[in-house]
């Protein structure tokens, strides 16, 4: 609470500073045309030179937490003016020192509010000043050449904001289009790191399997050419090295979100594992199936894909356990052997099996845990809803 006070009273500070400019814009215009032409600061003069002074020290003098930032280069201008400024009004009472007073009074007002806001409040300024003089009968003449140097210097000023918007415009669009850059290289990288996911996976689980009956076959060829389970093993090796071709087109192709596999397929992908490899595979759902999110689709498919392939490398199982189950707050997928001899997973060098497993969990969210139990190995991944 003490450290909101501090704030809350230079925020007052301000507001009420960009209340009084106008008036003080009108007051000082007013008492620079009507102080007497003497030589020196007095009188009227010293007065309208000090408010000044005061006036905009106070607007450079705020916190730098105000709401609008003063720039070092807006700060300097002012500063050149106001110094230039009390230096004219002291040697040349009846030149233009007045006029570079008024403007300098203008420029820090627009550190204040914006410029469209303090140009107007200048306008406001002069229509006082006509109504004063009106009724004090001051020279018009006077008023005048005074409007027209503030016109003037008004214009300048505009101007030299204007070219340091430009400025500051063009250092901004380079950062951005260097932050474009940055992030469509990103984008790039993420993509290519998705695609060798994708081929992993795909070549993966098609390849060992295709090795493991073509050196079926070899062995059975060796033994026996005649043995009927000969044709048998090189169907299966054909239809492996057919599916994974078709599916690594379509990794390569990108795979639209509508050819992506998802957990539609993973009751064929449990039958496929079970005929290659002769060993039970049960496949479950529990719970109320949802519609998920395509690359949770693909990311449930593709984990399932990557367990039964770790499985048939490295494992003797008697029986496996595909389970995906919808839960309150997410999806779960779990693959479970039940063997002889546990899956022991090799120290992986590089590689994308348990890596690019957990790599697609956490880019969706999610949590990926792999460990061995008290009959094999299970592979467990949650995907939030």
């Amino acid at each position: 609470m003490q450290t909101e006070e501090p704030a809350l009273t230079r925020l007052r500070v301000v507001r009420w500073m960009q209340l009084l400019t106008p008036l003080m814009l009108a007051w000082f215009v007013w008492a620079a045309a009507t102080a007497e032409p003497r030589f020196g600061l007095t009188g009227t003069r010293l007065i309208v030179v000090l408010a000044t002074v005061v006036f905009v020290a106070g607007v450079f003098g705020r916190n730098a937490t105000a709401e609008v930032p003063i720039r070092p280069a807006h700060a300097v201008f002012v500063g050149a003016m106001l110094v230039g400024s009390v230096t004219l009004v002291a040697v040349q009472p009846s030149g233009p020192g007045s006029v570079a007073v008024l403007v300098a009074v203008l420029c820090a007002a627009t550190a204040l509010m914006p410029v469209r806001v303090a140009v107007p409040a200048l306008i406001v300024a002069f229509v006082v000043l006509e109504m004063l003089a009106s009724i004090t009968g001051q020279d018009f003449g006077f008023l005048a050449v005074l409007a027209g140097f503030a016109v003037l210097f008004g214009a300048l000023y505009l101007a030299f904001r204007l070219a340091e918007s430009q400025r500051e415009t063009k250092r901004l669009l380079a950062e951005l289009e260097a932050g474009q850059a940055a992030l469509a290289e990103a984008a790039g990288l993420a993509e290519r790191q998705r695609l060798a996911r994708e081929m992993h996976d795909v070549l993966a689980h098609s390849l060992s399997g295709l090795l493991l009956h073509l050196e079926g076959a070899r062995m059975l060829i060796t033994e026996d050419p005649t043995d009927p389970r000969l044709p048998v093993a090189v169907d299966r090796a054909h239809h492996l090295a057919r599916s994974g071709l078709e599916e690594a087109r379509r990794a390569i192709g990108m795979l639209r979100d509508d050819d992506l596999p998802g957990p539609d397929r993973l009751a064929a992908l449990a039958e496929q594992f079970s005929q290659d490899q002769s060993v039970p595979c049960d496949f479950a759902v529990s719970g109320e199936p949802r519609s998920l999110r395509p690359e949770a689709r693909l990311a449930l498919y593709r984990v399932a894909q990557e367990a039964l392939t770790n499985v048939r490398r490295h494992a003797s199982p008697t029986r496996v356990s595909l389970r995906l189950a919808y839960e309150s707050t997410g999806t779960r997928l779990t693959v479970e052997d039940f063997a002889d001899r546990g899956l022991v997973i090799p120290a992986e060098t590089g590689g994308y099996g348990l890596t690019g497993m957990r790599e697609r969990a956490e880019l969706l969210g999610g949590t990926l845990s792999a460990g061995t139990t008290d009959h094999g190995f299970r592979v467990d991944l949650v995907v939030p809803t």
